[in-house]
């Protein structure tokens, strides 16, 4: 029953996932300044470039996991074996 409710659990971070990451994202730019000031030197700045760190650090963290459930179902497998970890 614990199994069931963990894989219930996985499932649902990952159909929920999608509509939390949405809010991460940087706010469009405002609108163009109206001109006319050379002083200024342009608009206003654009937001934070943040969209490729975001699918490293996504994808690092699926790596990792990767690797943490690899290790443990080879422990898993080496201690059901009877051989000394």
């Amino acid at each position: 029953m614990k199994k069931l409710l963990q894989r219930m659990f996985f499932v649902a971070q990952l159909i929920l996932m999608p509509f939390f990451i949405s809010g991460v994202f940087a706010d469009p730019p405002g609108p163009p300044s109206p001109g006319g000031n050379p002083v200024s030197g342009g608009g206003t700045p654009v937001g934070a470039p943040i969209d490729d760190g975001m699918v490293i650090l996504i994808a690092l963290g699926i790596a990792y996991g990767g690797y943490k459930i690899y290790v443990i179902r080879r422990n898993r497998v080496t201690l059901q074996e009877g051989e000394p970890v």
